[in-house]
């Protein structure tokens, strides 16, 4: 598990020396921000994914100082806000409505929908709020579920190294006992 997220992540000195980021100074320096634990990894996974569902501009910003504050992999959290990118965003916004009209109880906005700038600002004075309810139920769900997930793999790995951990020692533990054995009657024929 840790060997894909070392693989799958941006380079810290990448991300360090990027220009966008050098306003933030010394807090990228704290190594909690980079380490790969089950804590951080899994922090990191909850809040990128929240984060995604969140329908304002700039999430990375959002997501980076969550992981900031909350001093968990900023790595992950910042890459995972892209599950919203420019193909995905209509929607998974989409079914955010629809999820917070459900849950409002109120019926789903009818009428000529267009993906135009025109048309979300007409319309967003009646979206907003099952919009933002459907968004936050969502990130949720999705950031509770990307935390166990982690977690869940995480110990079912170190449940897994020790487990062959402890058959190698046994195997070595025999074999030295075998050999002692086997010395042992040799010494006495």
């Amino acid at each position: 598990m840790k060997k894909f997220f070392k693989h799958s992540l941006p380079q810290v000195t990448h991300i360090k020396a990027h220009p966008n980021l050098q306003f933030l100074g010394t807090l990228l320096h704290d190594p909690n921000l980079w380490h790969l634990s089950r804590r951080s990894l899994a922090g990191g996974m909850a809040i990128g994914l929240f984060v995604a569902f969140i329908p304002i501009p700039m999430q990375m910003l959002l997501a980076a100082a969550l992981a900031i504050v909350t001093r968990v992999n900023l790595p992950l959290a910042v890459s995972l806000v892209w599950i919203t990118n420019p193909i995905t965003m209509p929607p998974i916004f989409y079914f955010s409505y629809k999820v917070g009209a459900f849950l409002l109880g109120i019926p789903e906005l009818q009428g000529d929908f267009s993906l135009s700038q025109e048309w979300l600002l007409s319309s967003l004075g009646t979206i907003w709020y099952p919009l933002g309810l459907g968004s936050f139920v969502l990130g949720t769900f999705s950031a509770s579920i990307g935390y166990v997930l982690v977690n869940s793999l995480w110990r079912l790995q170190v449940h897994r190294l020790w487990k062959t951990r402890r058959k190698t020692r046994l195997r070595k533990f025999l074999l030295a006992r075998k050999k002692k054995l086997a010395k042992k009657i040799c010494q006495e024929t």
